[in-house]
């Protein structure tokens, strides 16, 4: 397993994260088998966790507690284990767009109260990394915010602060970067999703602030496991994203990368190692629930980037879209 630094958290993160999200309410999760799971990730050399309140209303953070109990006060230590978590934002409305008012968002009675509950299901007496689940740039000049992050982190609650980029809008964070409160900006970045090295990546680099990559494999498009004809049962939060709107394109798109995929390479590992080639990740989320899958993807931290021939290639697959309403 190789390491990066978190930007200027200076934390050293596994750059293969583990994604807590499909634990919580995915087709065919099991706390059992998602302990276990999470147990082989720490003992493979995975560092870094990242949940939100949202995935089960705390249950994803009450596992990912059991897990940090049970590593970081081991004696000794098997090695320092990171959190990240989200705060929901009060509206439940995904994603924030600017006709909602910060007070309407996270007000800090509700920012606060949040916090507290992911410290309890976490067992952790501060937060590594606490982010925002929703941001629009609108809201980056409300004084409460700036107040709101001041005092977690002067009060500890916190060690760091992040916000997690609306899907398919990079650039609507760049404002909240800048004024300094912002230590990690997480955003959806893949094969298809190339958007963030436009203005994001770069503002990262000036500013010293840490990218945790999500959406690695376009939500389960990038498996090369899907075909025109996949259907997920109607609680699954795939069944809205792979609709009839999306699904048939998608999976067009799969099939014109396959033609570049290399001998031997299969499509999630050409996927993954397109994010762990660009330096300007610290982290990049994977969600996994097998063992078999947890070898598999942390494997790939030690196989190195894609030959630059390859991921000129692959600049070609980029995919820029707009939100819609099932995106979300």
């Amino acid at each position: 397993m190789k390491y990066r630094i978190l930007g200027r958290t200076h934390f050293e993160v596994s750059d293969m994260a583990y994604g807590l999200w499909g634990m919580s309410g995915w087709t065919g999760s099991n706390d059992d088998e998602s302990l276990k799971a999470l147990q082989l990730s720490v003992d493979l050399g995975c560092n870094f966790f990242d949940t939100a309140w949202a995935y089960g209303e705390g249950k994803s953070d009450g596992l990912l507690g059991e897990i940090l109990q049970r590593d970081n006060f081991s004696n000794p230590p098997v090695y320092r284990l990171y959190a990240a978590s989200k705060i929901p934002p009060m509206n439940d409305m995904w994603p924030a767009t600017p006709e909602y008012k910060y007070s309407e968002v996270f007000p800090a009675k509700h920012v606060f109260k949040y916090a507290k509950l992911i410290r309890e299901k976490l067992r952790e007496d501060s937060i590594d990394v606490l982010q925002f689940h929703v941001w629009d740039d609108s809201w980056t000049d409300e004084p409460e915010f700036r107040e709101t992050v001041e005092k977690l982190k002067a009060d500890k609650w916190i060690r760091s602060f992040g916000i997690s980029i609306n899907r398919w809008e990079p650039e609507n964070g760049l404002k909240a970067m800048r004024t300094g409160l912002v230590d990690v900006v997480q955003v959806i970045y893949n094969i298809f999703d190339q958007a963030p090295e436009d203005k994001l990546f770069p503002l990262c680099r000036e500013l010293n602030v840490g990218v945790i990559a999500r959406v690695p494999l376009d939500e389960g498009s990038l498996s090369g496991k899907m075909n025109a004809q996949t259907k997920f049962p109607p609680h699954d939060w795939r069944a809205r994203y792979f609709g009839p709107e999306n699904l048939p394109e998608t999976i067009a798109r799969v099939e014109e990368l396959k033609k570049v995929l290399p001998a031997g390479m299969t499509l999630p590992e050409m996927a993954l190692r397109f994010i762990l080639s660009n330096p300007d990740v610290s982290t990049t989320i994977v969600g996994m629930r097998k063992h078999d899958h947890v070898r598999q993807n942390l494997a790939l931290s030690d196989a190195g980037p894609l030959d630059a021939a390859l991921l000129q290639k692959l600049k070609s697959h980029r995919w820029d879209r707009k939100w819609e309403p099932w995106a979300d």
